[in-house]
């Protein structure tokens, strides 16, 4: 069947990623000066269109994808409903260059990716994924869909209302530093309706937003 849905890459904005609603694209576009997004047909388009024009961002992919691996099988229990989102992050390093996405876990389909950016931690990343998945339904009306995440830490900083990162502040990771300022602001000024539920990964395999990268 034919769709008119569009995938949306924002190079220079706000939070540059990939959205899968104009709704969220013009959120990190509309009122940035120099701002630079374009629509793809296909999520396959628009990640290789944001993967491969600056060449900042290339570099920070390809050390991310040194420590690829193959991930462990997922198996996906009747108990989690459809729609439910499934959040991670991936870094190589530490400090080092991360990036983060939420996915639709029984489908596959993924629902925003943003990233990556220099001079982060494995934590920040899940926690801004989390927080991203957060106010995305919050905007929507929804506040009954589940979010699974992997990580304890994301999920204690949520429910501190604050990051707890050690990441000194430096010229190399400072729009990073400003996207989490953001997302405490956010937290800070919003209570969390959406369920958030650790993922079983000893049980269920990896969480199906994982990178495959540790």
């Amino acid at each position: 069947m034919a769709t008119n849905r569009k995938f949306y890459v924002v190079w220079e904005g706000l939070a540059p990623g990939i959205y899968d609603s104009w709704e969220e694209c013009q959120q990190q576009v509309i009122g940035v000066k120099g701002a630079r997004f374009k629509a793809f047909n296909t999520i396959e388009q628009a990640t290789e269109a944001f993967r491969g024009s600056y060449e900042d961002q290339a570099s920070l992919l390809l050390e991310i994808a040194k420590r690829s691996r193959a991930p462990h099988p997922t198996v996906i229990p009747d108990s989690i409903p459809d729609g439910a989102i499934a959040v991670d992050g991936a870094c190589s390093g530490v400090p080092g260059p991360i990036e983060y996405r939420g996915v639709d876990i029984r489908s596959g389909r993924e629902i925003f990716h943003v990233g990556p950016y220099a001079g982060g931690t494995n934590n920040i990343a899940e926690y801004l994924a989390l927080i991203h998945a957060l106010a995305l339904l919050d905007k929507r009306g929804d506040h009954s869909t589940p979010i699974y995440s992997d990580s304890r830490t994301a999920q204690t900083w949520v429910r501190n209302r604050r990051s707890k990162t050690t990441v000194e502040p430096t010229a190399e990771n400072a729009r990073l530093m400003q996207i989490l300022a953001r997302a405490d602001a956010w937290i800070a000024t919003h209570t969390p309706r959406n369920p958030i539920v650790k993922w079983d990964t000893e049980n269920w395999g990896e969480i199906p937003a994982d990178f495959g990268r540790k």
